[in-house]
Order: structure tokens, then C-alpha cells, then sequence
């Protein structure tokens, strides 16, 4: 049988975030740097409705490794798939081949994250969950980083119930199978993993590699993970 390389996409969401998207294409750019020589890689920014520097972060930083795309749409979920629509656009190979490896523009991605998801669909994985911490708590009151530590929980063998968007991978074929992402304002990451799950999807949740994404109060998403992580302030007073 003939050899079939790998081809992985990054696609990564923004709105208005000209100060960390810098950070998240630069972890992207070190990431792709550890990718076996005989995988492809694309990195596809979907631009959403901002007001600041994004998009001309964005052109700059992603030339000649993907592309931006535009929109105004301001709605989470259909922004994630209008990158996983262009992403599966620009590839020409079979999607059995094809990883889409989500994050965030909040986010940083460890230097293995992309070899990692490779080597997990190379043993047939079709889906992965990873998981997240949290750059700074500066925004919180001081009791918030061990509230979110001992509430996030992970089971011994590294295996939890956790579902990111900035830090979710799929192969494509699975990812089509099970309808891609949906217009969804909020919750559109659990929605995939579950939908995944219910058409046969091999699916992985795994502790490692861990992303880094942001701990501000106010995010971007209504009923995010900002939302979530905010909720432990109330809790604490």
C-alpha cells in the first residue's frame, strides 16, 4: 500500500485580539517546527467582526504558512467552521489524512501539540480532548487559582470530561461524518464532541499536552470558559 502523509490544519478564531493572537501564531510557528518532515501543515485564521489590529496581525504573521479569512458573523461555532470549511478547501489529499486542530487566539500551544495529535491519529485516534491552564489570575481574587485547580478535575490515568475549543482535534473524515461545527453562540466545542461520540468516533481525552489560554474575566464567547472561570469569585466570597 502506498504511503499517505499526514496533513494537519491549525484553525484558530479572533475578535479583537491584536494583544495575544501574537502569542498563539508564534506557540503555532514553534509547533509546526517539530512536525515530522513528511507532514503538511496549514494554519487558517477566521477574523471575526474586529474592531482592532487583528486582521492585520494576522496577514502578517500567518503569510505563507495559511491564510485569514473574514467575517462578521459573531457567532463562535460558525466562525470555527467557516476555518474548518476553507481549511478542507485548500487540501487535496484524503480526508482520512487530514487533522484539524483546534485552539483559540487567547491561546498558547506547547511545542509538541501538533506532533502530538499527529502521532495520536497515526494510531487511529479520530478525535481528541485536551485540556487548558490558565496564564494569570491578576483578573481574580486570590483564592480563584486553587478554586479552578481542585474543581478541574482529572482522573488518574489522565482521562477527563473535559471539551475545549482551544485544545480539541479531529480528523476530518470523522469531523464530516458528524456534521462539523454547528452555528452555536456558546457550548459549540461540547456540541462536536458529542455528536462525534454519537456517530462512532473513536475519541481520546487526555491531560497531555496541556494549552495555555487566558485568564481574563470578560471573554469573548457569552457562557464561556471565562464565564466559568469568573463563576469562581462568586463562589470564593
Amino acid at each position: 500500500m502506498k504511503f499517505q502523509p499526514w496533513h494537519i490544519a491549525v484553525l484558530i478564531p479572533a475578535r479583537n485580539e491584536e494583544r495575544l493572537l501574537p502569542r498563539c501564531l508564534a506557540s503555532v510557528v514553534a509547533a509546526s517546527a517539530l512536525l515530522p518532515r513528511w507532514v503538511t501543515s496549514d494554519v487558517i485564521v477566521a477574523v471575526d467582526g474586529s474592531a482592532d489590529r487583528t486582521l492585520e496581525i494576522a496577514n502578517r504573521m500567518v503569510r505563507g504558512r495559511g491564510v485569514v479569512v473574514s467575517t462578521q458573523s459573531g457567532v463562535v461555532g460558525q466562525v470555527r467552521g467557516l476555518a474548518a470549511h476553507t481549511a478542507l478547501g485548500r487540501y487535496r489529499g484524503l480526508m482520512s489524512r487530514c487533522w484539524l486542530a483546534n485552539t483559540d487566539a487567547d491561546s498558547s500551544v506547547p511545542e509538541t501539540w501538533m506532533a502530538d495529535q499527529v502521532r495520536f491519529a497515526s494510531e487511529n485516534v479520530e478525535a481528541v480532548a485536551g485540556t487548558i491552564d490558565v496564564d494569570s489570575f491578576e483578573e481574580h481574587s486570590d483564592v480563584v487559582p486553587e478554586r479552578f485547580r481542585t474543581s478541574y478535575l482529572i482522573r488518574p490515568d489522565g482521562s477527563h470530561s473535559h471539551v475545549h475549543g482551544a485544545n480539541l482535534g479531529v480528523r476530518a473524515d470523522a469531523y464530516l461524518r458528524a456534521g462539523g461545527w454547528r452555528n452555536l453562540a456558546t457550548a459549540e466545542d461540547h456540541d462536536l464532541w458529542n455528536r462525534l461520540g454519537q456517530v462512532g468516533v473513536k475519541r481520546l481525552s487526555i491531560n497531555r499536552p496541556r494549552v495555555l489560554t487566558s485568564g481574563r474575566r470578560m471573554g469573548r464567547a457569552p457562557h464561556g470558559f471565562a464565564d466559568t472561570l469568573a463563576a469562581h469569585n462568586e463562589v470564593a466570597a
